[in-house]
């Protein structure tokens, strides 16, 4: 089953990096994986409008660093910082544990996958033609850079009665070939219709 394959998973420990980097005993293991969890679901409540494609999450005893990468510093930092303070006491509050917070911003929103497909949810939720979104996305995309991209949305696309999946590429998306730099990522669209899936998959060629 090549085409199910998730193209971050496959890549980890060959050209990809953890999203958690952290070593926890085997008794602690399933606590530390729940505060992890609990850390992200928080950011991402909070951080929903700021555009935030990825969290990593570094741990060192009792201290947890955590990078949040966003394409809109300002909203996570907020006015004199105010923003960024909340958010760290929060998160202390919730694991018991010092929060480091590192705001780290993504240079080109358009090249992330993550950002594209949360971009095309969107413009679907705004009632957009999803042919329309995607093209647009695509093209953005290649004009800036990326050497290949595929969009792929699935759901009752356009209010039909039957759910189908449509699929939208240019340039070479080669999800088999390890050592290349494929990024992916995935967005929920609520429509009046029902729930439409968004994936996305970005090949950026390292210079």
């Amino acid at each position: 089953m090549g085409q199910k394959t998730h193209p971050i998973g496959f890549r980890l420990a060959v050209n990809r990096n953890w999203q958690s980097r952290w070593f926890a005993r085997k008794n602690d293991f399933a606590d530390t994986l729940y505060e992890d969890h609990i850390i992200r679901t928080k950011l991402m409540e909070k951080l929903k409008y700021a555009s935030v494609p990825r969290i990593f999450i570094e741990r060192a005893s009792a201290r947890v660093r955590v990078k949040i990468f966003t394409a809109r510093p300002g909203i996570v930092i907020g006015r004199k910082g105010q923003e960024i303070e909340k958010i760290k006491e929060e998160l202390s509050k919730a694991t018991g544990k010092e929060i480091l917070l590192d705001i780290q911003e993504v240079k080109k929103p358009e090249l992330d996958a993550t950002l594209i497909a949360e971009n095309v949810a969107l413009q679907l939720e705004r009632r957009i033609s999803f042919r329309r979104a995607m093209k647009k996305a695509v093209q953005m995309a290649m004009s800036l850079g990326a050497n290949g991209i595929k969009i792929q949305v699935a759901g009752r696309l356009g209010g039909a009665d039957i759910a189908r999946t449509e699929v939208q590429r240019q340039g070479s998306v080669p999800l088999h070939t390890l050592r290349e730099d494929i990024d992916y990522g995935t967005a929920e669209a609520s429509t009046v219709y029902g729930i439409i899936g968004i994936k996305c998959w970005v090949f950026n060629k390292e210079d």
